[in-house]
């Protein structure tokens, strides 16, 4: 049913990305799909990463933490934005047509105020994508 499964990650809120990645790993192994774990870093420093480079190795660094966690290989790609805060949701809709991801795993927050007038990153990418969304929250 799958074969390629997008993981979106934020390297800011890793720890709040267990869940999701559990799932997406649970699902790919169900189905031997490829897992793609995906970040948006920048081209000037952050508090997570100085270059894109740094950025780069820290996502297989993390990529490399949960595959061997969950059992399962996590492929990181890291792609870079000048602005993730305006162009987050395009750069993963991109990437997803890029990997020919059939499926998009994505971890979310409860909805708070601010998503009652704007659309949070999974609601936009469910609302948008050409393929299937699992928001996990």
């Amino acid at each position: 049913m799958f074969s390629n499964i997008m993981i979106p990650v934020d390297l800011g809120h890793a720890e709040k990305m267990t869940k999701a990645l559990t799932v997406a790993a649970d699902i790919a192994r169900l189905y031997g799909a490829t897992a793609h774990l995906v970040g948006v870093g920048q081209t000037v420093p952050t508090a997570i990463a100085h270059t894109p480079a740094e950025y780069s190795r820290k996502l297989a660094a993390f990529a490399d933490e949960h595959s061997t966690a969950l059992g399962i290989a996590f492929a990181p790609h890291a792609e870079i934005s000048h602005d993730p805060a305006v162009d987050l949701d395009d750069v993963l809709l991109r990437t997803a047509d890029k990997l020919d991801a059939d499926l998009i795993v994505m971890a979310s927050h409860v909805p708070g105020f601010a998503e009652h007038f704007l659309s949070s990153n999974a609601g936009y990418l469910a609302s948008h994508a050409k393929r299937s969304v699992l928001v996990v929250r």
